[in-house]
């Protein structure tokens, strides 16, 4: 299955944002439904349609694998060790050093100026690549 490039960014923005991302095997279409491990108290109300398609018809669809809190840890690892600016990169050392990095290193980088928006465009262009990455298995290991 090929995806053009304005489906791979939305299925990485999707993604990103904590919703599951489905493809069709055969057709390609792209069903996006909210995780509910991450939106426990979401109403998904809106969503039905999808989740009912899935439900029916779960064999014919393939789920494009989400980050998991490790993989995203190394992606803010990633960005860190690129910077240049000294001060930043210590501070989000110690951050990610923290008992709480996820909490921290957000704190950190809301704060830290132009660097915030390198961080964005970073985050960005790692998603992409992570679900490039995601087809990319699929590829290998389903053959139908």
């Amino acid at each position: 299955m090929n995806f053009s490039k304005e489906q791979i960014k939305e299925i990485s923005e999707q993604l990103d944002c904590g919703f599951k991302a489905f493809y069709h095997k055969k057709n390609g279409e792209l069903i996006f439904v909210p995780d509910s491990s991450k939106h426990i108290h979401m109403d998904t109300d809106a969503w039905q349609d999808e989740l009912d398609q899935l439900e029916e018809n779960y064999s014919d669809y393939r789920e494009i694998k989400a980050m998991e809190s490790n993989d995203s840890f190394r992606m803010m690892t990633h960005f860190v060790e690129q910077l240049t600016d000294t001060q930043l990169k210590n501070q989000l050392i110690n951050a990610l050093n923290s008992k709480k990095p996820f909490r921290s290193f957000k704190f950190v980088i809301d704060n830290a100026g132009a660097e915030r928006k390198k961080w964005f465009e970073f985050k960005n262009q790692y998603y992409i690549d992570w679900t490039l990455e995601q087809l990319e298995i699929h590829r290998q290991i389903y053959t139908d």
